[in-house]
């Protein structure tokens, strides 16, 4: 062999000798990383451009992007995949990587359930699967990842409790969960891992308790458990956590008073956060020791008292808000907080402050971003200097008594998002300069007394979507580039103002809008045809002006309508039957105009309670409920010769009947029979009119009225020579409408006999043809209990106030469980309960009630404006949630408490956070005696019971029927409502305290009241 041929012979044997080693080397120990790699990149969908490209045989996988090796054995130890755009699910095979001490799978799509062979990797120090869409439980062997410092789940779909086990991971430090659907008690779970510095479960269903064991986590930084259903009072060991910086508990169900020295032992606290709670008590002086503070939030409470002054000394403040408390004083505490250089979010109403508003809210943070003045008894005038808060993005001062005008210059405040003035007594003219704020979206300048036309450059506002002027004096006409600009509304209120002209035809280029309302002003001319471009048109008002002409036809069109009035105008031409093709359709107003021809009877017009048609005189057909005329069909001329004789000749027939019988009735002097007919109750009622009410009541006169209520008056009056009570619609009320329309579409459903009787209802024009609206009740003699309670009557005795609770329960239970179709009363109160000859006790007033299963529309919660009275009204309602059966069983509730106290829910004793349901509960069990209506101690024991132990024995029976009856009062009126007794136990409580009471006196003695309700 030729010596160049021997060295190539050893040069290839070397080499393959070396490479065999190598990949010796290389894959002895590691073989099982290399295949779970491949195999969990094969259960992935990889983007085209993805890293794992680099995932292939070519290069070893140590070397492959995203996998980190170590050094000593070559083995996977870290696994980063973060915002790589991977989809689907994560292998198992993920669990063979035995030396991984970090994965971070985060920001990705993936989808499925977390691989339970994680639990194998117990060498595992940080596991970031946060940002997908993963779902299922958390893996109960997780717990064997015994070295794990950092979890993070966050903002995927995870669901079920957090495993008990995860307690044995002692050298966790992180632990994030957020934006989940877990439940389950949270803190029990966790309550073992005392190396915890950083805690995030917000937006889940955890509940429990915060235990005093927290205070051994004397690690924990971050502590945030934000929208969960926490209860409980918060443990002072929280507050001896040195190291704790960020304390958020934002939206739970936490309550009771924060502890005095609060801010003694926490220094470093920058964010503090109690937001939507039940908290009470005073704002606690030692806050003032937490000089970090950049975050403070306490809004949604019930806090008392008056803002410290110390706030003013935070000088990194960032964020304070107060609103939604019971916190009063003066308004002149601004002036403090000038010193706040960083302050960007201000938020202090709703709230009890008082006095003139100070011009130091001008000199605030010129980094103030947010300032929420809402809901605040404050006067005096804006200060001219407040366009120098020139970051101002949000700023609501509504329902204040605010004065003067609107600065001139308020388009300086170019940032400027939201400005809401509404409800103050603002006068002179909106400022043009408001124009030019292109950032301006929502404009709310309502119910003052704002005078002068409507500044045309408002359409150059490009971001301006939501636009409310009503309730002012404004007036001239509306003009083109209002419009036409860049403006593009969606919801535009300018009704109640003396408006006129014609609407613009450039309206029509408005095609986002969704609600327009135009009522109550001096328009005129036709209604655009134009308007049938705005597709998404749902709500329509134009009401209360002078337009003529017809209705275009190609209103068809607008598919989305839901709501329409044209009433009270001088409209004309045919019937706009083209409505009934409108399926989302379910109010029509079309009342006091001149339509003629025939009424449909489908769709929206087969519907007695939703449309309104009176005030027509030439129109016919429709349903039977609306009492209009029979449509006579088009007949030849030839046949019309020879059918009006027949029928002349029959008319005269009848006449000469009708006459003969009158006169035969008048002779014997029978007494008149009622006319009956289908009303707008949905069955045969007593026909009346206006003038037949006008004269029952003597012309609803002072002498016969009976009380006042939110839409209306009640007279007493007498028809057909019976006592009736009649209510009276102010239909000048916004909502009175609909709450006449609630109450016939309620009462058409029911019947029993502890709900109000009605007799008819009424729907016509009064002689000055104003819409006029009214219902005929049955007349209860005895009043309402509110005026037995507070009013001119004798004392009730206990078994009377115990009777008619019994009868609202029953007749609660009927709506609620009776009714084909479930019904919220909504405004359970005395002055809502009639009382009988014999004091048995009606419900009455249906004018806020609702059917459960009615389809919600979008602006639904604004239709009827309010959900109850003030202090009957369940607390979930003030927070915008719809009304439901545990919200009437709230009401019930107080109503109890009233009838066992005498008390109302809003007597000047019950301020500052307390109440009457604090007041009875604190009473429970043995102190009732000390709170009860003194009346009821001046009631007469049995006139038999002489025996100085049968007297012993009524009283000790009194004071158990009246601590039950407290007892079940308390309990349904709960502020939680899922912790309300449920109506039905309340009835069969207080039926056994009756039955208790009553059961050892003479039942001969009993009145008849008595015995007619326990069936003796």
């Amino acid at each position: 062999m030729k010596p160049i041929h021997l060295i190539i012979f050893v040069f290839v044997i070397l080499n393959i000798t070396v490479t065999i080693a190598l990949r010796s080397i290389d894959y002895s120990g590691n073989e099982t990383d290399h295949t779970a790699l491949l195999a969990i990149k094969s259960q992935l969908l990889v983007p085209s451009n993805s890293i794992l490209s680099s995932w292939n045989e070519s290069i070893h996988h140590c070397s492959w992007e995203g996998v980190t090796c170590g050094r000593k054995h070559s083995r996977v130890t870290a696994l980063d995949l973060n915002s790589r755009g991977l989809a689907r699910t994560i292998s198992p095979f993920i669990g063979n990587l035995s030396f991984l001490k970090f994965i971070s799978l985060s920001n990705n799509s993936l989808y499925g359930e977390i691989p339970s062979q994680l639990g194998h990797l117990f060498r595992l120090h940080v596991l970031g699967l946060e940002n997908n869409t993963l779902v299922g439980e958390i893996p109960a062997n997780i717990s064997r990842c015994v070295n794990l410092s950092q979890f993070f789940l966050s903002n995927n779909k995870l669901e079920g409790k957090i495993p008990t086990g995860l307690g044995a991971l002692s050298q966790l430090k992180d632990f994030h969960v957020e934006s989940n659907h877990l439940q389950g008690a949270f803190f029990e779970s966790i309550q073992n891992l005392t190396s915890l510095e950083s805690i995030n479960a917000n937006f889940n269903s955890f509940i429990g308790t915060i235990p005093n064991s927290i205070g051994r986590m004397q690690n924990l930084i971050f502590l945030e458990v934000v929208q969960n259903e926490l209860t409980g009072v918060l443990p002072m060991s929280l507050f001896n956590i040195s190291s704790l910086q960020i304390l958020d508990l934002d939206s739970n169900q936490l309550h009771g008073e924060l502890p005095t020295d609060v801010g003694v032992n926490i220094p470093r606290l920058r964010s503090f956060i109690l937001r939507k709670n039940n908290f009470t008590g005073l704002i606690p002086i030692t806050i003032q020791n937490l000089t970090a503070l950049e975050f403070f939030g306490l809004s949604s409470n019930n806090f008392i008292g008056n803002v410290p002054s110390y706030f003013g000394n935070f000088h990194n403040l960032n964020y304070l808000s107060l609103g939604g408390n019971f916190l009063e004083g003066d308004i002149n505490f601004i002036d403090t907080l000038v010193n706040c250089s960083q302050l960007r979010f201000l938020i202090l109403g709703p709230n009890h402050f008082s006095g003139i508003l100070p011009k130091s809210v001008a000199n605030l943070s010129t980094s103030l971003i947010c300032l929420g003045m809402e809901d605040i008894m404050i006067s005096g005038k804006i200060p001219e200097g407040i366009t120098n808060l020139n970051n101002l993005e949000l700023l609501w001062m509504d329902n204040c008594k605010l004065t003067g005008s609107i600065p001139q210059d308020f388009g300086k405040l170019q940032k400027l998002e939201q400005l809401v003035l509404s409800s103050n007594r603002l006068e002179g003219r909106i400022p043009s300069s408001l124009g030019n704020i292109s950032h301006l979206s929502r404009l709310y300048l309502d119910d003052n007394v704002l005078k002068g036309s409507i500044p045309p450059h408002l359409g150059n506002c490009e971001s301006l979507l939501y636009l409310n002027l009503s309730y002012n004096e404004l007036n001239g006409t509306l003009a083109n580039e209002l419009f036409e600009g860049s403006a593009k509304f969606i919801e535009l209120y300018l009704s109640h103002n003396h408006l006129e002209g014609s609407l613009p035809s450039t309206m029509s280029k408005q095609g986002n809008l969704v609600i327009l309302e135009v009522s109550n002003n001096k328009f005129s001319g036709v209604i655009p045809d134009s308007l049938r471009l705005c597709s998404d048109l749902q709500h329509l008002y134009m009401d209360g002006n002078s337009f003529h002409g017809d209705i275009p036809s190609s209103f068809a069109s607008l598919s989305s309508l839901q709501e329409i009035d044209f009433s009270r105008n001088n409209l004309s031409g045919p019937f706009p039957s083209f409505f009934s093709e409108l399926t989302k359709l379910y109010y029509l107003n079309l009342s006091y105009n001149d339509f003629e021809g025939r009424v449909p009877t489908n769709s929206v017009f087969a519907n007695a309670t939703a449309i309104f048609v009176a005030g027509n005189s030439m129109l016919c057909g429709g349903i039977k409920q609306l009492h209009l005329p029979r449509c006579i069909e088009n007949r030849s001329m030839k046949r019309t010769k020879v059918i009006i004789p027949i029928i002349s000749a029959l008319v005269g027939v009848v006449a000469m009947a009708v006459g003969a019988v009158g006169l035969y009735l008048a002779c014997i002097k029978k007494k008149k029979t009622p006319l009956l007919l289908d009303s707008v109750m949905g069955k045969a009622t007593m026909k009346v009119s206006y003038d037949m009410l006008l004269k029952a009541t003597a012309g609803f006169s002072l002498e016969n009225l009976l009380g006042t209520g939110s839409f209306g008056s009640v007279f007493k009056g007498i028809l057909d020579g019976n006592l009736v009570a009649v209510k009276v619609l102010n239909l000048e009320h916004r909502s009175a409408s609909k709450s006449f329309m609630a109450e016939c579409n309620t009462l058409r459903n029911v019947r029993h006999r502890n709900l109000v009787g009605v007799i008819s209802a009424c729907s016509s024009i009064d002689f000055q043809r104003n819409d006029f609206k009214a219902l005929v009740y049955e007349f209860m003699p005895n009043g309402s209990l509110d005026s037995w309670l507070h009013g001119v009557h004798e004392n009730m005795s206990l078994p009377q106030r115990v009777d008619v609770a019994i009868d609202v329960a029953h007749a609660v239970c009927y709506l609620h469980h009776g009714c084909e179709t479930p019904i919220v009363h909504c405004d359970l109160k005395p002055s809502n309960i009639l009382l009988d000859n014999d004091m048995v006790a009606h419900v009455g007033d249906f004018g806020l009630a609702r059917f459960l299963t009615q389809p919600q529309h979008p602006n639904q919660s604004s239709t009827i404006e309010i959900k109850g009275t003030v202090g009957y009204a369940a607390p979930e309602y003030g927070l915008g949630s719809e009304p439901s059966t545990e919200g009437d069983v709230y009401s019930y509730g107080i109503l109890l408490l009233e009838l066992m106290t005498g008390k109302s829910p809003t007597d000047n004793m019950f301020k500052e956070g307390y109440s009457l349901h604090m007041h009875a509960k604190a009473a429970l069990p043995d102190q009732v005696l000390q709170i009860v209506d003194p009346s009821l101690e001046e009631d007469n024991l049995t006139e038999e019971a002489e025996d100085p132990r049968a007297i012993q024995d009524e009283l000790q029976r009194r004071v158990e029927c009246i601590t039950t009856v407290m007892s079940v009062g308390v309990s349904c009126s709960n502020h939680l409502p899922q912790q309300r007794m449920k109506i039905v136990d309340a009835r069969s409580r207080l039926q056994s305290a009756r039955d208790s009471l009553i059961g050892a006196r003479n039942r001969r003695n009993l009145p008849a009241r008595a015995l007619m309700v326990t069936g003796a």
